[in-house]
């Protein structure tokens, strides 16, 4: 069964950095497009970047400048690398996939667990 693990949020001051880190798991035969959305209490999900297979990103206008995805398709793991953040950058972030089982021939979308990022003093 396919499944994204997340790891690497947590608390960062203002104007600190951190790194997500989604990898793929479970009889993959390839990965469309990978990305990260977030979730800040009392709001709708919302995209924050995304990154195809071949390479093109995507961003939010909000994060733009400060944040990079990048991804390794040998590892099937997407990236986020967040810069310069704000308190209003604190949310639960999702990882996303469009992926392709082995033996299968349709994609399917595929969500992370979830990760706290808490910016703060």
């Amino acid at each position: 069964q396919v499944q994204l693990v997340e790891s690497g949020g947590g608390l960062v001051q203002p104007g600190g950095s951190l790194r997500l880190s989604c990898a793929a798991s479970g009889g993959i035969f390839s990965i469309n497009t990978m990305g990260w959305y977030r979730q800040a209490p009392g709001k709708e999900r919302e995209l924050v970047a995304s990154i195809t297979s071949g390479g093109s990103e995507n961003y939010a206008d909000g994060v733009k400048g400060r944040f990079t995805i990048s991804r390794d398709s040998a590892k099937n793991t997407v990236y986020l690398q967040m810069n310069s953040l704000k308190p209003e950058d604190t949310a639960v972030y999702y990882c996303n996939a469009e992926v392709r089982p082995r033996l299968t021939l349709r994609y399917l979308e595929v969500w992370g667990q979830g990760s706290l990022v808490t910016v703060s003093s």
